[in-house]
């Protein structure tokens, strides 16, 4: 599924370029920001100006940082330009700048979130933000927020503070719906239980939730004495009769419940 996953992310994140960011100049960060900039500045064709940035960014990437970044990446590379020359009379899809920000946003998170899947990249100001890492000591994060921190500030100075604000609202919805995509929208739960009744809750648990889980020997911060804690993953419908087994054995238990964005193993998702 990986080359596929390629091929359809690039096409997403093209579409959702072309009918949202570009047409109300929301230059949300990356390669496709600084076309959507050039292009409001000189009419230049957006898939030529990532071509002309993305080919040389994989060069140096390869020269710098070596050959990792594999065949999947230099095929999102060359095919997101393509797919955006492809889908440029597409748009507009909505002349609000707003609803443009917001459903450009989840587009491009969507494609990316799915061109990562495949273990692969669409190259750009990712591999750029690679090399000033290994060159300023930056983390990766903070050469990526640099980078397309500049970009949406260049947006500002170039069409209005509105329209940077709006590159903002971009970047977020694209990078909370990449992780969406990645990891899902979790339905599990992840319980932490700490009692002095471990075994009478273990069979709680084990019997009446029909839920696996995990012993851990710890001591107490305050009392020093040894204890069980009980670890255990279920499903978030399964909450309430989860806090009743547990009240009816010992009302002093104390619980903490923590989302799980992602879990693999019997019972839930296979590896």
């Amino acid at each position: 599924m990986g080359w596929a996953d390629v091929l359809i992310g690039s096409a997403i994140i093209a579409v959702a370029f072309n009918v949202f960011f570009l047409p109300n100049e929301i230059a949300a960060g990356g390669v496709s920001g600084i076309s959507t900039i050039l292009n409001g500045l000189f009419r230049w064709e957006p898939a030529y100006v990532q071509w002309a940035l993305n080919i040389p960014l994989f060069i140096a990437g390869v020269v710098v940082l070596g050959v990792r970044f594999g065949v999947k990446t230099l095929v999102g590379t060359l095919f997101l330009p393509f797919a955006v020359y492809l889908t440029r009379d597409w748009g507009p899809w909505t002349d609000n700048p707003l609803l443009a920000a917001v459903f450009g946003g989840i587009g491009v998170g969507l494609g990316l979130g799915i061109v990562f899947r495949g273990n692969a990249s669409t190259g750009g100001t990712d591999l750029a933000a690679q090399i000033l890492a290994k060159y300023t000591g930056l983390s990766l994060g903070n050469c990526v927020a640099l980078i397309d921190g500049l970009i949406v500030l260049t947006a500002a100075l170039v069409f209005n503070i509105e329209k940077g604000l709006l590159a903002l609202i971009g970047l977020y919805i694209t990078s909370k719906t990449i992780d969406a995509v990645q990891v899902g929208f979790s339905r599990s739960k992840m319980a932490i239980i700490i009692t002095d009744k471990a075994e009478a809750v273990k069979e709680k648990i084990l019997h009446n939730l029909d839920r696996g889980l995990t012993i851990l020997k710890a001591y107490g911060g305050f009392t020093e004495e040894e204890r069980n804690i009980l670890l255990v993953v279920f499903d978030q419908t399964e909450f309430t009769n989860l806090k009743q087994m547990v009240k009816t054995v010992d009302t002093s238990a104390f619980v903490v419940v923590l989302d799980a964005s992602e879990v693999l193993g019997k019972g839930f998702k296979t590896v």
